[in-house]
Protein backbone atom coordinates (compact mmCIF):
# COMPACT_ATOMS: atom_id res chain seq x y z
CA UNK A 1 0.00 0.00 0.00
CA UNK A 2 1.73 3.25 -0.76
CA UNK A 3 0.02 6.37 0.77
CA UNK A 4 1.01 9.45 -0.10
CA UNK A 5 1.29 12.55 2.48
CA UNK A 6 2.12 16.09 2.44
CA UNK A 7 2.75 18.25 4.93
CA UNK A 8 1.89 21.40 2.46
CA UNK A 9 -1.19 19.56 1.29
CA UNK A 10 -3.80 22.03 3.63
CA UNK A 11 -5.16 19.07 4.81
CA UNK A 12 -4.74 17.27 8.07
CA UNK A 13 -2.33 14.16 7.76
CA UNK A 14 -4.65 12.05 8.93
CA UNK A 15 -7.40 12.80 6.73
CA UNK A 16 -4.79 12.32 4.24
CA UNK A 17 -4.80 9.10 5.25
CA UNK A 18 -8.30 8.50 5.54
CA UNK A 19 -9.14 10.14 2.37
CA UNK A 20 -6.29 7.78 0.15
CA UNK A 21 -7.64 4.60 2.05
CA UNK A 22 -11.30 4.92 1.50
CA UNK A 23 -10.61 5.82 -2.21
CA UNK A 24 -8.30 2.55 -1.99
CA UNK A 25 -11.59 0.76 -1.04
CA UNK A 26 -14.09 2.40 -2.82
CA UNK A 27 -12.09 1.54 -6.28
CA UNK A 28 -11.59 -2.14 -5.23
CA UNK A 29 -8.24 -2.37 -4.58
CA UNK A 30 -8.23 -3.04 -1.10
CA UNK A 31 -10.84 -5.96 -0.61
CA UNK A 32 -13.70 -7.04 2.42
CA UNK A 33 -11.43 -9.36 4.59
CA UNK A 34 -7.79 -7.41 3.45
CA UNK A 35 -5.69 -6.38 6.45
CA UNK A 36 -3.99 -3.08 6.99
CA UNK A 37 -0.78 -2.53 8.52
CA UNK A 38 -1.08 -1.58 12.16
CA UNK A 39 -1.35 1.82 13.49
CA UNK A 40 2.36 1.10 14.37
CA UNK A 41 3.67 0.03 11.31
CA UNK A 42 2.00 2.77 9.16
CA UNK A 43 3.17 5.43 11.56
CA UNK A 44 6.74 3.93 11.04
CA UNK A 45 5.95 3.95 7.21
CA UNK A 46 4.87 7.22 7.01
CA UNK A 47 7.05 8.98 9.83
CA UNK A 48 4.32 10.26 11.36
CA UNK A 49 2.72 9.73 15.11
CA UNK A 50 0.91 6.71 16.20
CA UNK A 51 -2.21 9.26 17.71
CA UNK A 52 -2.59 10.10 13.80
CA UNK A 53 -2.88 6.89 12.03
CA UNK A 54 -4.90 5.59 15.14
CA UNK A 55 -7.66 8.99 14.14
CA UNK A 56 -7.83 8.00 10.48
CA UNK A 57 -8.28 4.10 11.40
CA UNK A 58 -11.14 5.33 13.67
CA UNK A 59 -12.71 7.47 11.34
CA UNK A 60 -12.67 4.99 8.88
CA UNK A 61 -13.75 2.58 11.43
CA UNK A 62 -16.97 4.98 12.67
CA UNK A 63 -17.74 5.33 8.66
CA UNK A 64 -18.17 1.70 8.24
CA UNK A 65 -14.79 1.40 6.02
CA UNK A 66 -12.93 -0.76 8.24
CA UNK A 67 -13.36 -2.82 11.27
CA UNK A 68 -10.78 -3.84 14.14
CA UNK A 69 -10.37 -7.28 15.30
CA UNK A 70 -9.00 -7.11 18.92
CA UNK A 71 -5.76 -8.51 19.28
CA UNK A 72 -5.73 -9.53 15.61
CA UNK A 73 -6.34 -5.65 13.84
CA UNK A 74 -7.77 -3.84 11.40
CA UNK A 75 -9.72 -4.69 8.28
CA UNK A 76 -11.45 -4.30 5.35
CA UNK A 77 -15.29 -4.33 6.77
CA UNK A 78 -17.60 -5.66 3.95
CA UNK A 79 -19.32 -2.87 1.88
CA UNK A 80 -22.96 -2.46 1.42
CA UNK A 81 -23.63 -1.91 -2.36
CA UNK A 82 -25.46 0.90 -1.84
CA UNK A 83 -23.45 2.65 0.68
CA UNK A 84 -20.88 2.20 -2.13
CA UNK A 85 -23.19 3.58 -4.81
CA UNK A 86 -24.34 6.77 -2.77
CA UNK A 87 -20.50 7.34 -1.89
CA UNK A 88 -19.76 7.38 -5.41
CA UNK A 89 -22.97 9.66 -6.44
CA UNK A 90 -21.82 11.94 -4.30
CA UNK A 91 -18.52 12.21 -5.40
CA UNK A 92 -20.03 12.54 -9.75
CA UNK A 93 -22.12 15.42 -7.71
CA UNK A 94 -18.81 17.14 -6.28
CA UNK A 95 -17.49 16.91 -9.77
CA UNK A 96 -20.28 18.13 -11.81
CA UNK A 97 -20.46 21.21 -9.63
CA UNK A 98 -17.35 22.07 -10.31
CA UNK A 99 -17.25 21.56 -13.44
CA UNK A 100 -20.39 23.91 -13.85
CA UNK A 101 -18.76 26.79 -11.63
CA UNK A 102 -15.78 26.21 -14.43
CA UNK A 103 -18.08 26.56 -17.57
CA UNK A 104 -20.12 29.45 -16.37
CA UNK A 105 -17.17 31.35 -15.58
CA UNK A 106 -15.68 30.81 -18.60
CA UNK A 107 -18.83 31.47 -20.04
CA UNK A 108 -19.66 27.81 -21.85
CA UNK A 109 -22.92 27.53 -22.34
CA UNK A 110 -25.04 24.80 -20.62
CA UNK A 111 -25.71 22.86 -24.41
CA UNK A 112 -22.04 23.19 -24.75
CA UNK A 113 -21.39 21.17 -21.43
CA UNK A 114 -24.51 19.05 -22.27
CA UNK A 115 -22.21 17.94 -25.49
CA UNK A 116 -19.16 17.83 -23.74
CA UNK A 117 -20.46 15.29 -21.18
CA UNK A 118 -21.86 13.28 -23.77
CA UNK A 119 -18.65 12.97 -25.65
CA UNK A 120 -17.07 11.86 -22.23
CA UNK A 121 -19.47 9.59 -21.37
CA UNK A 122 -19.28 8.14 -25.49
CA UNK A 123 -15.30 7.83 -25.07
CA UNK A 124 -15.96 6.01 -21.79
CA UNK A 125 -18.15 3.79 -23.37
CA UNK A 126 -21.35 5.02 -20.68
Amino acid sequence: MNLIISNAAGQPIYEQIYTQLKQLILSGELHEGDALPSMRVLAKELRISVITTKRAYEELERDGFLVTVAGKGCFVAGMDRELVREEHLRRIEEHFGEAARLAKSAGVSRAEVMEILETVCEGEGL
